[in-house]
């Protein structure tokens, strides 16, 4: 049985769920610096 097709299926959902994980952390970073700007006004 050859197991590269399952590798390759865990590395993309490892690579999809870091790809979410980075998008939602740089969504909440603008959100928190537009706060600060918020704050200084």
């Amino acid at each position: 049985m050859n197991h590269w097709p399952f590798i390759l299926a865990a590395y993309g959902v490892v690579a999809a769920a870091m790809a979410l994980l980075i998008g939602a952390s740089w969504r909440a970073m603008r959100r928190a610096e537009r706060a600060v700007e918020d704050l200084r006004r």
